[in-house]
């Protein structure tokens, strides 16, 4: 069945195909064929929305001058970092205790080693990152719905949306940790497709996965996409731990991948094959991660500054003359002691919010506030809120619902994949309620990009089958339509939220007329 979110702007799949040698059943072919070469159109498409999420994250970028919410930390341990290369207490010259792996803070501090310890110097990083994460969205759109207009509508929606907008501006972890899982899912795409066009090859080559014999379960070479995914995952464990959960669904997600195309080749045992020939490299995937997120702590094991870099020697009273054992063992006990810090944190704070609240918008957070600014009235205003673009956050929820019935309706593989890695983003989360862990609306952004993909796919479904497939195109218009009227309400919510997301001098009954939850929003 061809897919109803394929445009017919691209080329199919099965136009690129050369003659196989060993004739391939068609419906075999369209399940694992690459996705055809990308047109110019695609590129000034994901040109033109990467450029206008840059254009608008860069204007006034160093305003305020000042440090906003939690920059107070980062920034300034970013810097400690370049200094020293671990987090300093410059007021007694001692190591200083933080509770989050060091990458996030290092690829900030990249920003102040060029620009300087400023504030365009500490934000210039998450700008180049939530830009770049634009980009990948688009291109990993495109290689799961094989459409241009959908590929850019999912950018375009990320460039649009006002969390996005502010945690791109501001030097935080969480759009970092956003930025690499994010480039571990596009290399997971990239993976599925490479490996399920390998299977075409293989059966091309006369290989039948429904008969016995070593010779019909092909090797399929070094999954390198794959890799790079762990590698991804490694790095994203190295800005914040809640990566992990992405490392776990996405390690289970290739061998996913590997038994679906299994079967959609033709294999009589495709879970006991997919298991025995591919699970590997599970195994191989995770010591990567963990060999990548040890490497960000190199500062840290070069230095004889850090905090607990000693701490074995010190509590055995001896020297430590294990070179490789000791630096381990004092890490461990440093993620033991973050991992108590973590799991007891439950101070209040006025901005807190508990995960159900992400998606209704219940708890934004203020980043920073003044009244001394210019503007035409006698009572002023400026804010920079952590809010969601309100008409695409709620719509989440009932795209969600949308991609789940599609997924079952169609037993689309897609839509349960950016269902998952969504709910990853969330779902964790609602474990640490019962403990009244203190937690935030920003810990929802790695579920974000997913968020808006579901959407796209539902947008997808509303526009309806490509031109070429008989009778469904008599619809598409009105989809089309529809489709286009929602992208352009929620440009022109960003477009009137946008004030109180940059720290615009309003007027305090603008900025007033903008808290339409009230005091959920002050």
């Amino acid at each position: 069945m061809t897919s109803v979110l394929t445009d017919a702007s691209e080329t199919p799949p099965q136009a690129v195909e050369p003659t196989p040698a060993h004739p391939v059943a068609d419906a075999v072919r369209r399940r694992l064929a690459r996705s055809g070469p990308a047109t110019p159109a695609f590129w000034l498409a994901a040109i033109l929305v990467t450029a206008i999420g840059l254009l608008l994250r860069m204007v006034n970028l160093a305003h305020p001058s000042e440090t906003i919410f939690d920059e107070v930390y980062y920034a300034n341990e970013a810097w400690d970092l370049l200094q020293h290369g671990v987090e300093w207490n410059p007021e007694d010259n001692t190591p200083q205790y933080v509770v989050h792996p060091p990458l996030g803070k290092w690829m900030i501090g990249l920003g102040e080693q060029i620009f300087g310890y400023n504030s365009f110097g500490w934000r210039i990083a998450a700008v180049t990152v939530g830009v770049i994460s634009i980009l990948l969205i688009v291109l990993a759109a495109r290689k799961l719905f094989r459409s241009t207009i959908l590929a850019a509508t999912a950018g375009l929606l990320m460039s649009l949306d006002g969390m996005h907008f502010v945690l791109s501006r501001a030097a935080l972890l969480d759009i970092f940790l956003m930025f690499w899982i994010v480039v571990a899912f596009y290399f997971l795409v990239l993976d599925r497709e490479q490996r399920r066009a390998r299977w075409l090859e293989a059966l091309e080559r006369g290989v039948d996965p429904s008969r016995p014999g070593p010779a019909n379960r092909p090797r399929l070479g070094v999954p390198w996409y794959r890799l790079a995914s762990a590698v991804s995952l490694g790095l994203a464990c190295g800005v914040k731990w809640s990566a992990l959960w992405y490392v776990l669904l996405f390690v289970a997600l290739t061998l996913i991948f590997d038994i679906s195309a299994r079967r959609a080749a033709g294999s009589r045992h495709s879970v006991r094959d997919g298991i025995l020939d591919d699970g590997r490299w599970m195994v191989v995937m995770v010591g990567l991660a963990l060999v990548t997120y040890l490497a960000t702590w190199t500062g840290w094991f070069l230095s004889d500054d850090g905090y607990f870099r000693h701490w074995y020697a010190q509590a055995n009273g001896r020297p430590s003359d294990r070179p490789i054992i000791d630096p381990l063992l004092n890490l461990w006990h440093y993620h033991h002691e973050a991992y108590k810090f973590h799991t007891g944190l439950s101070s209040k704070h006025q901005y807190q919010s508990w995960p159900w609240m992400w998606l209704l918008l219940g708890r934004p957070v203020a980043f920073y506030w003044n009244t001394d600014g210019p503007c035409d009235a006698s009572s002023c205003a400026s804010e920079i809120l952590l809010l969601g673009t309100p008409v695409l956050w709620w719509s989440f929820l009932p795209a969600l619902l949308a991609l789940g019935w599609l997924a079952i309706a169609r037993r689309d593989g897609r839509a349960w994949l950016i269902m998952v890695c969504a709910l990853a983003g969330i779902v964790p989360w609602f474990q640490s309620m019962p403990e009244h862990r203190t937690m935030f609306y920003f810990y929802a952004l790695p579920a974000e990009p997913f968020l808006v993909l579901a959407v796209v796919y539902v947008l997808g479904a509303i526009i309806g089958p490509p031109r070429h497939v008989k009778p469904a195109s008599d619809h598409r218009l009105i989809g089309s339509i529809v489709a286009g009227a929602y992208v352009l309400l929620v440009a022109a919510c960003f477009a009137y939220f946008y004030p109180i997301y940059s720290g615009m001098d309003i007027t305090y009954t603008e900025w007033f007329s903008r808290m339409w939850l009230g005091s959920r929003w002050v």
